[in-house]
């Protein structure tokens, strides 16, 4: 049973699944016209974001028996496809959620504070207190959209700050519990003084956070985004800042990412420029904690797959 590997993983993958019988090929540089022409001598392949999984791949890889998705999101592969072919799909969303939780709990407290622009004023000598007052999170009401792994870690994440905690999961019911309560989207949008986003990019998601949808918000509010930049729409979340209903934004995930291809939107000198946006190159669930733990889930996984 021979398993290819696209992208960088952590060894413990390799070992506990050569444990299991398998041998790997690890190949994460190699480019997707060379993985084409030897997919189809592999049972098993193992990717993380940048190789793309459609229809093509998967006529191609003639023995696949399953797909191991190095994270939690399955956007990049042709799910129903897949299923069709019988093709066992695995992914790790145990693995990052925490890193997921701290991760906008961080962004969260860095805008709520103006953490990033007063350091940067006191590296240039200028002194503001005033400038820079913040908001306390105490007796704040945070929404989240999304209450999976990632929704629950930050909803966890978030209990010793004296915070309410409502929660919108258009897939699942009854999930209310200590930590998060579950609500109709009418009662995020009323009550929010928080939005976090923790969704997997669908054609429903795609596009959500739009002009129209930001409308509707009753009070200003803080939104954060650590699912997919698909979701929301930048030019949209910069409108809702100019007209005081966005308070800031933090975007660890944006429409377009990496450059130059990031530089070329037209909204992105706006946001570049923006005070009230923090950025980060999409690694909320990318420490070196979960490098490792989501290798360790894939690998229980697969170990519950018959050779």
């Amino acid at each position: 049973m021979n398993i290819l590997i696209v992208d960088d993983i952590h060894p413990v993958f390799i070992e506990q699944a050569e444990a299991l019988g398998y041998h790997c090929d690890y190949q994460p540089a190699i480019k997707p016209d060379e993985a084409y022409a030897i997919l189809g001598e592999y049972e098993g392949l193992v990717i993380r974001s940048k190789f793309l999984v459609d229809k093509k791949v998967l006529d191609l890889a003639t023995k696949l028996r399953f797909i191991c998705r190095a994270g939690a999101g399955m956007d990049n592969i042709d799910e129903h496809y897949a299923q069709q072919k019988g093709i066992i799909l695995i992914n790790a969303p145990e693995g990052n959620r925490d890193a997921v939780g701290e991760h906008a709990v961080g962004m969260l407290l860095s805008l709520m504070n103006n953490f990033n622009r007063a350091d940067r004023e006191i590296r240039h000598g200028i002194w503001k207190r005033e400038a820079n007052r913040g908001y306390e999170l105490r007796g704040k009401t945070v929404g989240i959209i999304g209450y999976g792994f990632m929704g629950s870690s930050f909803a966890k994440k978030l209990a010793g700050f004296d915070v309410n905690v409502i929660a919108y999961d258009k897939y699942k019911t009854g999930f209310s519990d200590q930590y998060a309560r579950e609500v109709s989207m009418e009662e995020i949008v009323k009550h929010s003084d928080v939005l976090s986003l923790h969704v997997p990019l669908t054609r429903e998601t795609n596009g959500l956070v739009d002009d129209e949808y930001l409308f509707h918000f009753k009070k200003p509010f803080f939104l954060l985004n650590t699912s997919r930049g698909k979701v929301v729409k930048t030019q949209a979340v910069l409108n809702a800042i100019r007209d005081g209903k966005v308070l800031g934004a933090g975007l660890d995930v944006l429409e377009v990412e990496k450059f130059p291809a990031l530089g070329e939107q037209l909204w992105f000198e706006e946001l570049k420029q923006s005070g009230k946006v923090l950025l980060t190159p999409h690694v909320a669930g990318w420490t070196f904690d979960s490098y490792r733990r989501i290798s360790e889930v894939m690998a229980e996984k697969l170990a519950q797959i018959k050779p």
